[in-house]
């Protein structure tokens, strides 16, 4: 029932910043980023299991941990871009957003190079010559 825990703080939160935003707008904008990164650091334990779970299935299966390690980078990159984006947003900065946004997809492309070149590889030697 974590979740109703997590709504919960989140509706308050919410609920408190619009309250605030008429008085001191900085203050809203402090408290849903705090409140943003609390939440964060809660489910940091939950993050913790599943990374755990995907390295155990990896090691099971024989595969390279080498791109899974790269696969929950991916992930980690592309959940830490979608934060700071959102908070950009909420900030009222748009273009910034937008750039935090193409930085994660240019990371996540470099990241992923190695991975596609293994794939092309595979393919390349299915293919009969």
């Amino acid at each position: 029932m974590e979740i109703l825990q997590i709504v919960g703080i989140g509706l308050i939160a919410t609920f408190l910043a619009l309250i605030l935003n008429e008085q001191k707008p900085a203050f809203a904008f402090l408290l849903i980023v705090f409140v943003g990164i609390s939440i964060f650091l809660l489910l940091i334990g939950k993050i913790q299991q599943i990374i755990e779970m995907i390295e155990r299935m990896a090691v099971n299966a024989n595969l390279n941990l080498v791109y899974m390690t790269t696969i929950l980078k991916i992930i980690g990159i592309a959940y830490i871009a979608e934060f700071g984006v959102q908070i950009a947003r909420d900030a009222g900065q748009g273009a910034l957003a937008s750039k935090i946004e193409l930085a994660g997809k240019i990371l996540i492309l470099v990241m992923a190079i190695p991975i596609i070149m293994a794939i092309i590889k595979t393919i390349l030697g299915l293919i009969p010559k």
